[in-house]
């Protein structure tokens, strides 16, 4: 195989992962450049060495021993080496420059500064990608819908300008019922983007959206088979229902939530969406279906990209999709013999041509994702497969049948091997159970998807005839939802992992050496049962999980991992202790609380009324000694300050309201309420007005800053310099709690007067919201944090260390 271009791609790919997010065409431009330079360098180079090649034959005299020589094999080496550089820096210079074009006119007009300026504004433009509604949960009363729009005109602060710049809108339930390619204005306030992403801004829409232009024949003729399959669905059960449109078409709005967590936990989240393996299957049937009718050799690639450009418009030609189509014509490469070779050189082009057409793919996971299975399915897929087949059982003509099995279990391993680095740095663990899982529905995956995609056309003829091809697609569709709700909950699922990059780093490194030393070292256990048990039994043992250990003693702060919401505790005596916030959930404080054996709670302090900070009291007040209940000031939002009410006379406690100076004492704990200093109108007012706490320990300081935004977050900052005078000094902060579960929205001045070692952010695995925001992670590393989060590390315990003053000792469980 030739690796030259698949090489130089990964190259351009690294250039834009770490330049994007500094959002400047300029660096961008002086990166092309450099990448030029080293170019022209590596050409002269490979010229010097095809001209000393080329006069070798003149040598009067063979070169003595002790004269050291140039063979024509080191020069064909350096030659090769040289020429691998210039092609390298020449796919980076491409795709840097064509990234350059795009910041340039994606930044070109007035939008980046009236975000700065949160400017109210109006813009007009197409909805580039479908509405994705997030619904209420315990900090949201209403749901959100979110939709990418293609701003072409933006009216604001007295100018008019003709732009193409991409802003995410956010707003109302409403805004769901936009349709893709629609023309459309809206009104709202303007805010800033994450670094690094591809929208300019966010638009907090207000008011009314108005349709100035329906979307073009195309896209309504998609929208019109996307409904009529859902139409079509409707019938079957809950798990079809939801899945056969989720193979389809990328359409996940039917699917369960218990499905959907199941399918994420069993590494199948794949088939919920557009991928390399649902294009895939539809240009093999396309292929299958030409050979079948007998047409035309030549004419076959014709129909095949015909059938890829239909199935594209249908589930939406937004990049997520372009990339699966294009993965998954390569990823056929891999599976045949003959084409194989040519596999890692288109799949380098592909990756050039999608960087240069849409350059913020580098910093998406699901391109890594499907870049990674590619890679799998070309180098290891047929190999692997040619193994496991020698090791099969064999009968009288079941060579072909053998081998088609092999291949349908090499196929996700290899998958499942490439893409397991990624996989850490997004869940933080090894998911194991993820082979078994795509090996046990790999064979319905293709029925599924064949019989979906037949249901939508027919569907869009004649609905009840679409309902009969939905339902044969719906029981493969049914067997693929119960292999997830079966495996999901089976112990040794998954295989716990250092979280971030150097678990990354770590388990690819692994995967390296495994691939390299695995066939020698299969060789040797086979010879050696014994120690291939024994080997095996080391394993399991390791990987086993041991009982949660008990509470260590000395232990003076707590995170709960109660989900995406905030349980802090702070051990006042044994026994009790004081809780900060309860959660979201009464199961999960409850154990949280029963784990760490408090069964006397002197205080339970309320921040602010979010259902992710209060929904949680009933679990932490039943079957506990509750001997005061403190709130802030600002009852929002009112139904749930209500509930909590009502949970605290059902307890007979009377809510005490806190406020900027306040002290408060329990054991050897004492804190002191140090925000809001005002009340604060900007923002999520609830967010802003929360109580922020300076808590002293018998060994630490902790700064817990609830969920205190940017506008708070300032004025805590002021407070903490003006309480510091020169030559007095207050003890440093030891650990903060970040704000907000790690929102972007925070306060850069904050995070570096804080400057604490420990940073702990309390968050829900695979939330929604972005949380935590990368920026905000990488501001608190910056300033010399340790981060740790309960979405990884499950509860956190923080024990002070022997070693001296300020030093901690981190214990993390699982519930």
């Amino acid at each position: 195989m030739d690796l030259r271009l698949l090489l130089a791609a990964c190259v351009a790919w690294a250039v834009c992962v770490i330049m994007l997010p500094t959002g400047s065409a300029t660096a961008l431009l002086v990166m092309t450049g450099a990448a030029l330079t080293i170019a022209a360098a590596a050409a002269v180079a490979v010229h010097r060495t095809l001209r000393c090649r080329g006069h070798g034959h003149r040598r009067r005299r063979p070169p003595t021993p002790s004269t050291p020589s140039t063979t024509p094999t080191t020069r064909s080496t350096w030659q090769a080496a040289y020429a691998g550089v210039a092609l390298a820096a020449l796919v980076t210079a491409l795709v840097s420059v064509s990234a350059a074009g795009h910041l340039a006119v994606r930044d070109a007009g007035p939008l980046g500064q009236l975000a700065q300026r949160r400017a109210v504004v109006t813009l007009e433009g197409r909805v580039h990608e479908d509405p994705r509604v997030l619904p209420a949960d315990a900090e949201r009363t209403q749901p959100k819908v979110l939709v990418r729009l293609l701003v072409t005109r933006v009216s604001g602060r007295g100018q008019v300008t003709a732009v193409r710049t991409p802003v995410l809108l956010t707003g109302p339930v409403s805004l769901a019922e936009l349709r893709w390619h629609e023309r459309v204005v809206v009104t709202g306030r303007l805010g800033r983007a994450e670094p690094g992403e591809k929208v300019v801004a966010q638009l907090a829409v207000s008011g009314e959206v108005r349709r100035v232009a329906s979307a073009g024949p195309v896209a309504r003729f998609a929208e019109h088979v996307r409904q009529r399959l859902r139409e079509a669905v409707a019938p079957l059960p809950a798990d079809p229902r939801g899945l056969v449109p989720a193979l389809v078409i990328g359409d996940r709005s039917l699917t369960p939530p218990d499905l959907t967590d199941d399918m994420r936990a069993t590494g199948m989240t794949h088939l919920t969406a557009v991928s390399g393996s649902n294009v895939a299957v539809v240009l093999g049937a396309a292929v299958l279906l030409s050979g079948v009718l007998r047409v035309p050799r030549r004419w076959r690639p014709v129909v095949g990209g015909a059938v890829l450009a239909g199935f594209v418009v249908l589930a939406r030609p937004d990049p997520s999709v372009l990339r699966a189509a294009v993965m998954g014509a390569i990823g056929l490469l891999g599976l045949g013999a003959s084409r194989r070779a040519a596999g890692p050189s288109a799949l380098g082009g592909a990756i050039v041509v999608l960087l240069c057409v849409d350059p913020w793919l580098a910093r998406s996971y699901g391109f890594a994702l499907s870049v990674l299975a590619t890679i799998g399915l070309l180098l290891f897929a047929r190999p692997w497969g040619a193994a496991l087949a020698r090791y099969l059982p064999r009968g009288a003509g079941a060579n072909a049948r053998v081998r088609a099995l092999a291949d349908a279990t090499a196929i996700p391993l290899a998958a499942q091997a490439t893409c397991a680095p990624v996989v850490v740095l997004l869940q933080g663990s090894v998911p194991i159970i993820g082979v078994v899982a795509n090996l046990g529905a790999a064979v319905f995956v293709a029925p599924a998807t064949v019989a979906g995609v037949l249901a939508a056309l027919t569907a869009a003829v004649w609905t009840p005839a679409g309902t009969v091809l939905a339902w044969a697609a719906a029981l493969p569709a049914w067997a693929i939802a119960g292999i997830a709700h079966v495996l999901a909950p089976m112990p040794l699922g998954t295989l716990p992992w250092p979280d971030g990059t150097p678990g990354a780093l770590l388990l690819a490194a692994l995967t390296v050496l495994v691939l390299l030393v695995g066939p020698w070292a299969a060789r040797r256990l086979r010879r050696h049962p014994r120690a291939a048990l024994a080997l095996l039994l080391l394993v399991v043992a390791s990987w086993w999980p041991l009982p949660t250990a008990t509470t260590p003693a000395g232990w003076e702060f707590g995170a709960c991992d109660v989900g995406q919401g905030d349980a802090l505790v702070l051990p006042t005596g044994p026994g009790a202790a004081v809780l900060v916030d309860a959660g979201p959930d009464p199961a999960a404080v409850r154990g949280c609380l029963d784990r760490l054996g408090v069964t006397r709670l002197d205080a339970v302090i309320l921040t602010h009324y979010h259902a992710d900070h209060v929904a949680g009291l009933p679990g932490a007040l039943a079957g506990r000694d509750v001997r005061a209940l403190y709130v802030g000031a600002l009852a929002d939002p009112p139904d749930q300050a209500r509930l909590v009410a009502g949970w605290a006379a059902d307890a007979g406690l009377t809510p005490t309201i806190l406020s900027a100076g306040a002290e408060l004492g329990a054991g050897p704990v004492r804190m002191q309420v140090i925000g809001p200093v005002r009340l604060v109108r900007e923002g999520s007012m609830p967010n802003n007005n929360g109580l922020v706490l300076d808590v002293r320990t018998t060994s630490l300081r902790l700064l817990l800053l609830a969920d205190a935004e940017r506008e708070e977050a300032a004025a805590i900052a002021r407070s903490l310099r003006a309480e510091s005078p020169a030559g007095h000094p207050n003890p440093p902060i030891d650990v903060v709690k970040i704000a907000h579960h790690g929102s972007a929205n925070t306060d850069r001045g904050l995070v570096q007067l804080a400057a604490a070692p420990v940073a702990v952010v309390s968050v829900g695995a695979d939330n929604d919201y972005g949380h935590p925001a990368p920026r905000t992670i990488d501001l608190y590393a910056r300033a010399g944090a340790t981060v740790l989060r309960t979405d990884r590390d499950g509860d956190i315990l923080l024990v002070p260390s022997e070693r001296g003053a300020g030093a901690l000792r981190v214990v993390r469980s699982r519930g």
